[in-house]
């Protein structure tokens, strides 16, 4: 068969699954990214059916997908919300790296990855994903209550911490000494402080510079906008990733809201590439011997997140039925503990194990983390009426 058509062919075929597979988590009100990583493994080297003919394609989009994702968690912050959520949130941030990244870098240092290994598996257990806190947060109708504003603001400070750990760990993985990493640190904190002036100060100059009536012309202007910042920021080893972020931050208003409709297919279709390449580039015979740390790693993540949420809920003067909302609300893992595996695979830094370690993580997390943020109200509702001996309305709006 033409070398063409068996690419379209199997092309087609992906993206087919991964359309059925996405209905499939919206019919049972899960995030689909679980379900793309085990397409990736139904796919991949050791799968049931392995493809071979679209391993370029399918890299170059994947790349384009992580660009995307953060360029539009970019977009729904300004610059002043960034600000402000940073003032807020500063002692619960620092509380969620101490509780959640410590159990990821024990993991990895009794595993005898080394400290590389430790700082990406750190940043895997870290990180709660906000694509999936945001649809959960939606789908309950949780938008409005009091215990919101605290867990946006952590998700806040969470992605403003990526935006200095990914130009780091680029630089660990890419064999920089101490001096180098610190130099790459320095750069990105140089990068941000700029980008957050200039938006503060003249982000409509960047909006208008992007913004276009005809959609066909604005599309194409952030979309090349983005890769354009993307590739710089690679170039100057501050990462793709975060160039994508910093951009998005800088847009702001009526364009960011019409960049985020337009650019939000796209994002979708690329991010799913990205996961499913994840799980091709993993060995699904891999994922059986580190299992059970994954389970243990689940176990002791979904506690810690619980109990930062809990506590900064608590320091803003939330009742306990928000402060248990609140924690189970953060337990979710998604893309970027994703995408730091992924960079590390792709830098060849990373074992076959890590990645597997990292993939059955996500698979649990993505899962569990939707289901605790459904369950927590009336567990705690039970908890409350037996500890108080009275119903309690205590934490917010219902």
């Amino acid at each position: 068969m033409d070398h063409t058509a068996l690419e379209l062919i199997e092309l087609g075929a992906v993206f087919f699954v991964l359309g059925a597979l996405g209905r499939l988590a919206g019919r049972v009100g899960l995030s689909p990214i679980p379900l793309y990583l085990i397409g990736g493994l139904f796919f991949g080297k050791g799968g049931v059916i392995p493809l071979a003919d679209i391993g370029e394609f399918t890299q170059l989009a994947s790349e384009i997908g992580v660009v995307l994702l953060l360029l539009l968690l970019g977009l729904e912050y300004s610059a002043a919300e960034l600000v402000t959520g940073l003032k807020r949130s500063w002692m619960a941030g620092l509380l969620d790296i101490v509780l959640n990244a410590a159990p990821g870098a024990i993991v990895a240092l009794l595993l005898g990855w080394g400290p590389i290994g430790a700082f990406v598996l750190a940043g895997v257990t870290y990180i709660s994903s906000s694509g999936i806190i945001a649809k959960v947060l939606g789908d309950l109708g949780r938008l409005g209550n009091r215990e919101t504003p605290v867990v946006l603001s952590i998700l806040v400070f969470e992605d403003l911490a990526m935006a200095l750990y990914l130009p780091t760990l680029t630089a660990l993985l890419g064999g920089v000494s101490l001096l180098g990493g610190l130099q790459a640190v320095g750069i990105s904190l140089l990068v941000i402080s700029l980008v957050l002036v200039v938006a503060l100060r003249y982000g409509r100059y960047v909006s208008a510079l992007v913004d276009s009536d005809d959609r066909e012309v604005f599309l194409l202007k952030v979309f090349g906008a983005a890769l354009l910042v993307a590739g710089l920021a690679s170039a100057m080893q501050v990462s793709a990733a975060v160039g994508a972020f910093l951009l998005g931050i800088a847009i702001s208003g009526s364009t960011a809201e019409n960049a985020t409709r337009l650019l939000e297919p796209l994002r979708d279709l690329f991010a799913a590439v990205f996961f499913v390449v994840f799980g091709l580039n993993t060995d699904p015979a891999s994922i059986p011997p580190v299992l059970a740390w994954a389970v243990v790693l689940a176990v002791v993540t979904t506690l810690t997140k619980v109990a930062t949420g809990w506590w900064a809920a608590r320091r803003s003067g939330i009742g306990k039925l928000g402060r248990a909302r609140a924690g189970a609300e953060l337990v979710a893992r998604g893309e970027f503990s994703i995408v730091i595996a992924g960079l590390a695979v792709s830098a060849g830094a990373a074992t076959g194990e890590l990645a597997a370690l990292a993939t059955a993580y996500v698979l649990l997390m993505a899962v569990l983390g939707p289901i605790a943020a459904r369950v927590v109200e009336p567990v705690a509702r039970l908890v409350v009426r037996r500890t108080a001996g009275a119903p309690s309305t205590a934490g917010g709006a219902p």
